[in-house]
């Protein structure tokens, strides 16, 4: 990859945690804990950032920062309303809040004032996330009672003017619920009292993305015969918002990708259309934030290597996650891991991600075989 050419970058501290273990988070359980982070380690990291400059050059690498203090759950700190004015006292652009519509469903449910200040943030949508009904959700969140505070965080948004936007992750496991869960949105009148806030209630399903730890649970990936029993007019309007099909079986992507020279990722933009992330968990591991956030894809340590051997990793793709990502062809990849009878359904941006991760955890045994 290139060296990072734009002036705008953005950087994220796990401060405070989350709540969950989700079953379909892009983290993987390898490297978070909840280990906290004070006001005095987001500064020190942000002087890190503002301050890095490349060898032989006068001026900052990067003249605009944004900063957040999460990286999972945005707000879990009973702090979050001080964590926000730190984080616009410390970036020098606006808040990506409102286009992000994310905020902690633990936190709406919990805390009767957070929503409305929410709003006071601008934030008229806010993302909430699906499995199944109580069962399926509360086990793929890993914490009981997930179910619940999503149903409160809904009528809650909704008090307070802003619009839910529901998510659903298309699993085996959805199958059997999704009726029940259709049925639940329209007796709760979702789209009536969204549509009263002046914009559509948007309730779509999509695959999950099978890289960390939602690698583990690619056994419930669905294939083509799941999608048939799907209700119609849900499928429909899913497609709609995706642009495309819910998903091509494997084996199909594995014959067109089998003659695509280049990589899986061709650019960072391609990854990051709004600027990089950089992710910072609490022991000062460094990562990208659109990629995986695991080993293999780790950029090195802030305190114990610096800034500089970081970015030098990430430019020279210089780990295992990386160099599968940018230097390895797809067509290599699918030969390599491709299943070229496979059933399951896939994105073909996902896909790729599949067989390059698989191509870094090899590397990486493969190298630390060689370290012993």
């Amino acid at each position: 990859m290139p060296a990072i050419d734009t002036d705008t970058i953005g950087v994220a501290l796990d401060m405070h945690g989350c709540p969950n273990r989700c079953r379909h988070c892009w983290l993987s359980h390898e490297v978070v804990s909840n280990r906290r982070m004070t006001e005095d380690d987001l500064r020190w990291v942000v002087e890190q950032f503002r301050e890095f400059r490349r060898v032989g050059e006068q001026r900052a690498a990067w003249e605009r920062l944004r900063v957040s203090t999460w990286v999972r759950e945005p707000d879990y700190s009973r702090d979050y309303r001080r964590l926000y004015e730190l984080e616009q006292e410390l970036s020098n652009l606006p808040s990506l809040r409102p286009q992000n519509e994310l905020l902690s469903v633990w936190r709406l449910a919990r805390d009767a004032e957070y929503a409305e200040w929410a709003y006071g943030t601008d934030v008229r949508v806010a993302q909430l996330s699906f499995f199944g009904t109580e069962k399926v959700t509360d086990w793929a969140f890993r914490r009981r009672g997930a179910f619940e505070d999503l149903l409160i965080a809904t009528e809650r948004l909704l008090a307070a003017g802003i619009r839910p936007r529901c998510q659903v992750f298309f699993t085996k496991r959805l199958l059997p619920d999704l009726p029940e869960l259709i049925s639940l949105a329209d007796d709760m009148r979702l789209r009536e009292r969204c549509e009263a806030l002046g914009g559509p209630f948007v309730f779509w399903m999509h695959l999950p993305s099978p890289d960390g730890e939602a690698f583990t649970i690619e056994y419930l990936r669905p294939t083509t015969a799941d999608v048939e029993g799907l209700p119609r007019e849900f499928l429909e309007q899913s497609e709609e918002r995706i642009g495309g099909p819910i998903g091509v079986p494997e084996h199909k992507l594995v014959r067109e990708l089998a003659g695509e020279e280049g990589p899986a990722v061709p650019d960072l933009e391609s990854m990051a259309p709004h600027g990089p992330w950089f992710a910072v968990m609490p022991n000062f591991d460094l990562y990208m934030s659109y990629s995986e956030i695991s080993p293999a894809y780790r950029l090195g340590n802030l305190k114990a290597e610096g800034l500089a051997r970081c970015i030098d990793v990430l430019e020279n793709d210089a780990n295992p996650g990386l160099h599968g990502l940018f230097r390895i062809p797809v067509s290599e990849l699918a030969r390599r891991f491709g299943r070229p009878h496979g059933r399951r359904l896939y994105d073909a941006g996902d896909l790729k991600l599949r067989w390059a991760r698989m191509w870094a955890t090899e590397r990486r045994g493969e190298l630390q075989g060689v370290a012993r």
